[in-house]
């Protein structure tokens, strides 16, 4: 059986040209090494996968061939590699600078490449400053990390630095296609671009995976393989979601989540890779950003149909709402019904329903207690007429109905004219005494209660012919002006109280409104009215002192419900509260022992006669 290798071996870049997304870095090696302008020490820093050690061999292959030898010379003996992880203590970096002194017997360059720099210990790193400075001619070092910033200055201030970035999804997908054409493997284009989605930049990852892949699904690598060898939801579930979405249809959206769960899949990671399908909707909304969108042809086009489908507002609410439930999912303690919530938020911001042509208005209560009365046929088409603003099919006998059958809301009754059937008569009645008081007693508590009618007043039948439209500004204005003469006329009703009550049951119904408030949340005000304990004068008169007149502000404010709540306690609406500010009232705190001690000796004066007899220190 022939051994195996792994395709991050059998494909390891051996020049610069082989080497993926990082052509700044290796076209600046190269003419480095052209020049004869090459650093004696160098910093390869980036995430994991992108080619850090690969350079640096490379490099150190390149630095000491002169055309002599084979293209197959490795220089081994001239490249000595240290990983730091195992190798971090002073002793080793010791027995490596012994190694520098020693010329290289092939070649010119003896390279040590040392990998994961970061873990040397700070003793480590101090011993190797100054051969790192001043290394010999012959020697150059080459330094490797993920994370620089471990690394300490002074060992940065002596070293050139190249930052390595992470593989693009474009070129991680062109050479994992390349090495699929080498092997003979049969590959979709958009299985390809899920494994190098799934590999987040890094190179090795990538083949990592495509070797696993391969392995499940033999020389015919498609999409759907590739999905369930690596259990990822791929973007044809998050189109299927968002169509259910745009058509509101929640309960078909919460059988397919628990589908989805029911496969072994996360709510967060669904959830976190629904927010990002509809930022790629909102990329293919324009041409200028559709190239963002690092998908194949085929998808792309995918993408763009059902982007089309959706509007912008839609897509930035959608984002925001599945952000957000991304940001509490960790601290949800029932995580599938806050993913739950969220689609079904989402599926509601398209939905307009009844709700899009409907005002909102307030019914009065008056309203309920009226019994319902019965309405013909034709004074609902007079209605309906009224609403609209036709009346061309309304019987012409209901169309001039009597002063005495006109209802508030129906003040503004339309009548055809001969000259244009657009402008309707509106009936003003010369006082407006008899409908303002029919009006205030609608709104009584006491139902189906009718005033007598005056004998001595004869409403006026007369009609003031005006050309205005049922809906014109004139009609909503006289309705506003009826409403306020209805309001200034009604009584202002309030049962008057003068039960006698004590300070101390002032006091008490006083703590207990500080106790609502706390409960509610209010203990600024709360610790207000905690500062001084009401007393009683006249009888009715309450007085408060507040060291502040800040304090009395915030207090006036919420002077209103205050003073209601007592009213109802104590059972007396004659009641008034007066505060005054006495800055001299101010609690004074206390903080060290000397002043501890002379609060409490204020309070009981023994406390000093037990310290002298005992001869206690404070």
């Amino acid at each position: 059986m022939e051994h195996f290798v792994v395709s991050a071996r059998k494909y390891r870049p051996q020049t610069f040209k082989d080497v993926v997304g990082q052509q700044a870095i290796t076209n600046t090696l190269a003419n480095a090494i052209a020049h004869n302008h090459l650093a004696q020490a160098l910093l390869f820093t980036g995430p994991r996968g992108v080619g850090k050690t690969t350079c640096a061999r490379i490099l150190a292959k390149m630095i000491n061939q002169d055309g002599t030898q084979s293209p197959d010379e490795d220089f081994a003996f001239n490249i000595f590699e240290l990983d730091a992880a195992s190798n971090n203590s002073v002793d080793d970096i010791r027995n490596l600078i012994d190694q520098v002194r020693i010329p290289p017997q092939v070649g010119t360059y003896k390279v040590y490449i040392i990998d994961e720099v970061h873990m040397l210990s700070t003793s480590a790193f101090n011993a190797f400053l100054k051969t790192l400075e001043e290394p010999p001619k012959h020697a150059i070092f080459i330094l490797a990390t993920t994370e620089k910033h471990k690394i300490i200055p002074t060992i940065l201030s002596r070293c050139q630095i190249f930052d390595f970035k992470r593989i693009t999804v474009t070129d991680a997908k062109e050479y994992l296609k390349y090495i699929a054409e080498q092997e003979g493997v049969v590959a979709e284009e958009d299985a390809l671009q899920i494994i190098a989605q799934k590999a987040d930049g890094a190179m090795r990852d990538a083949l990592s995976i495509y070797d696993r892949v391969v392995s499940f699904s033999g020389n015919n690598l498609t999409r759907q393989a590739v999905t369930e060898n690596l259990n990822v939801l791929d973007y044809d579930t998050y189109m299927q979601v968002t169509d259910l979405l745009l058509d509101n249809n929640i309960p078909q959206l919460l059988v397919l989540f628990n589908d989805i769960l029911s496969n072994g899949f996360d709510g967060h990671h669904f959830i976190a890779g629904l927010a990002s399908h509809f930022r790629d909707l909102l990329v293919c909304k324009d041409q200028r950003t559709i190239q963002l969108l690092e998908v194949g042809e085929q998808t792309k086009a995918k993408y763009f149909e059902q982007s089309q489908k959706t509007s912008q507002q839609f897509l930035l609410q959608a984002i925001d709402l599945a952000n957000e439930c991304d940001l509490k999912y960790k601290s949800s303690r029932n995580q599938r019904l806050l993913v739950e919530l969220c689609l079904m938020q989402i599926a509601s911001v398209t939905f307009d329903g009844e709700k899009k042509n409907s005002s909102p208005k307030i019914v009065p209560a008056s309203h309920f207690e009226q019994p319902a009365k019965s309405i013909s046929q034709e004074e609902k088409s007079i209605i309906r007429n009224n609403e609209y603003g036709q009346n061309e099919t309304a019987p012409k006998e209901a169309q001039q109905p009597s002063v005495e059958n006109r209802t508030e809301n129906d003040s503004c009754a339309p009548e055809a004219t001969p000259a244009n059937q657009q402008y309707f008569s509106k009936e003003v009645p010369n006082t407006s005494e008899e409908k303002t008081d029919d009006v205030a007693q609608s709104n009584e508590v006491k139902p189906q209660q009718k005033t007598a009618p005056n004998p001595n007043h004869t409403p006026s039948t007369e009609v003031k012919q005006e050309r205005v439209s049922g809906l014109s500004l004139a009609s909503i204005r006289k309705k506003k002006e009826l409403e306020a003469q209805v309001k200034d006329k009604a009584p202002e009703r309030e049962t008057v109280m003068t039960e006698k009550f004590t300070e101390t049951q002032l006091q008490a119904a006083w703590d207990d409104y500080v106790h609502k408030l706390k409960k509610r949340g209010e203990k600024i005000l709360a610790s207000i009215l905690e500062t001084d304990l009401p007393t009683l004068k006249n009888d009715n008169e309450i007085h408060l002192e507040l060291p502040a007149e800040s304090m009395k502000i915030d207090l006036e404010r919420g002077q209103h419900k205050l003073m209601g709540f007592l009213k109802t306690r104590l059972k007396n609406t004659t009641i008034n509260l007066v505060i005054d500010v006495n800055e001299s009232t101010a609690k004074k705190f206390v903080f060290t022992p000397i002043e501890k001690y002379n609060k409490l000796k204020e309070k009981n004066p023994l406390l000093d006669k037990l310290r002298t007899t005992f001869d206690l220190d404070v």
